[in-house]
């Protein structure tokens, strides 16, 4: 319970919850943009379905990291370093970006 007073830990949580919005904006203008496509009596729940579907899949994609940190068994060594899941899914990750 020590990281409720920890200020990095408040900052880090600002910094997720300010990118979840600009996200959610746009995920909602996309959406909105498709639904807008389909007849006037769908509009309305393509919108409700695809911000829920959207939602879904950003707690599965939180549930995904959540596990993903918790792969710190190393699976094989190149020389001095080792290499863990997690170290992997972060180099493969970091590699796309690039």
């Amino acid at each position: 319970m020590s990281w409720l007073s920890d200020p990095a830990a408040w900052t880090a949580l600002a910094a997720l919850l300010t990118l979840e919005v600009v996200l959610g904006v746009d995920n909602v203008i996309f959406i909105s943009i498709l639904a807008s496509k389909l007849p006037a009596d769908q509009q309305d729940r393509a919108r409700r379905v695809g911000l829920l579907a959207a939602g879904g899949v950003r707690v599965v994609f939180l549930l995904a990291i959540g596990w993903i940190i918790t792969l710190k068994k190393e699976l094989f060594t190149i020389g001095d370093l080792g290499f863990s899941g997690k170290e992997l899914i972060l180099l493969a990750g970091g590699l796309f970006l690039c």
